[in-house]
């Protein structure tokens, strides 16, 4: 058996047996807050048990080491849908210790591409345009900087309307603990 062939039998009986009623509610968040967090694995349940939110409390928005690495990315349209469009008065960004993107190593992925199929022609097209690859896929080195780094590119956006708090925090994956970076109601 495959794994999807395990999530849609497990759905099966999920929506059967009626489940899904624990987590009715509507499309905006009761607190009104947006995180925007890591993708780690250890953060899926931990995060919002350590900020106290339930389901229905928040919009949640992923990304690799919770980077803006673009300021009119996907990330950061998420995040001005939820402000503008889902109620949202809080942005949260919450990175983490221990975090896969500071140890990413630029060539090390590339070569891992050409090792699964990726052509290395393709990846010299894209160089050859412009596009920095090794930029592209670059992580961090110091998770505290990577939070003010992606507050500040929040805080900033000329989209971003000003009255709206941006804070930055650093959660342990082992624990739960949460260290303050940005406190946005100072600024």
């Amino acid at each position: 058996m495959t794994m999807l062939h395990d999530i849609l039998e497990f759905n099966k009986e999920f929506v059967q047996e009626k489940k899904y009623e624990p987590f009715i509610t509507t499309k905006y968040p009761d607190k009104r807050i947006v995180v925007l967090s890591c993708m780690d694995t250890r953060l899926v349940e931990l995060l919002p048990k350590a900020m106290n939110l339930r389901n229905g409390d928040v919009k949640i928005v992923k990304s690799a080491g919770a980077l803006v690495s673009h300021p009119f990315g996907a990330v950061m349209r998420s995040l001005l849908v939820a402000v503008y469009g889902l109620q949202a008065d809080e942005v949260y960004v919450v990175g983490h210790y221990d975090c896969g993107m500071s140890a990413v190593d630029p060539d090390a992925m590339l070569s891992e591409m050409v090792k699964r199929g990726i052509h290395p022609e393709t990846i010299k097209m894209l160089e050859y345009s412009g596009f920095d690859l090794k930029e592209f896929l670059r992580g961090f080195g110091d998770v505290a900087t990577s939070v003010k780094k992606s507050v500040d590119t929040i805080r900033n956006h000329p989209l971003m309307v000003k009255d709206v708090p941006v804070h930055g925090l650093i959660i342990d994956p082992n624990t739960g603990h949460l260290d303050l970076i940005e406190n946005g109601n100072q600024q």
